[in-house]
């Protein structure tokens, strides 16, 4: 049977929760970068009462581990450490970056998924993954941040069709056209609970889940450098 897992996500402006329970998905999600922490907890509390499952009844709890805003991406580990001390669940982080592959597959089918989320300053989170038979997930491009000019001497001519996903397509769409790649565009913008429970399950069946004291967020640029979303606070 599968691990039944809850997970959280801040790390943009997509606040979003999903409880995966045999099988079923129970979710909630809002674009609203300025009310995080008033929506989370209250999803946390609906997909549970929806599921008719406690906290205590889970088998881990995953969130959202970044890259992504700085502040949104400690909202979602302070709530989800929280929720895992509380009911004494170990922790699975996962990357946002990732989570749109899953997303992309999910929506779309497609198996190269290159995924770029707009950093502020000039710069996009950016990752390349291609999906295995076994429903995993290889970086092709490992997750790191770039000026979006720079991105076209690092990349390497890539085969095949790759669907884009993320914010940083749109808000560098001049510079990110140049790249070496057969691209299809989607409308997945944001990573979201309900990709990130799915590929928790994944990693708790391997064995990959942590206890809540150990987990942490994953930068990918020096702190010093993070600037906040609009409306952060």
């Amino acid at each position: 049977m599968s691990a039944k897992i809850l997970a959280v996500d801040t790390a943009t402006e997509n606040c979003s929760v999903a409880l995966i329970v045999d099988g079923k998905v129970y979710s909630r999600r809002a674009v609203a970068p300025r009310e995080h922490t008033i929506k989370v907890l209250p999803f946390v509390d609906e997909v549970l009462k929806e599921a008719g499952v406690r906290l205590q009844d889970l088998d881990a709890l995953a969130f959202g581990q970044g890259p992504g805003s700085f502040t949104g991406v400690r909202i979602g580990i302070g709530i989800a450490q929280g929720l895992a001390f509380g009911a004494d669940l170990p922790m699975i982080g996962i990357s946002t970056l990732e989570a749109m592959a899953q997303a992309g597959y999910r929506e779309h089918g497609a198996t190269q998924v290159a995924a770029a989320i707009d950093a502020r300053m000039g710069e996009v989170y950016f990752g390349m993954y291609q999906r295995n038979d076994d429903a995993t997930w290889t970086y092709n491009v490992a997750e790191t941040v770039f000026k979006p000019e720079a991105l076209l001497t690092y990349l390497p001519e890539q085969s095949g069709e790759w669907l884009t996903v993320g914010t940083g397509w749109d808000a560098y769409a001049e510079a990110l056209a140049e790249l070496p790649l057969e691209r299809k565009a989607s409308e997945v913008l944001y990573p979201d609970a309900e990709d990130m429970a799915f590929l928790a399950q994944q990693k708790f069946e391997q064995g990959l889940a942590l206890p809540a004291e150990e987990s942490a967020p994953v930068y990918v640029r020096d702190t010093v450098t993070w600037k906040k979303l609009p409306g952060r606070e």
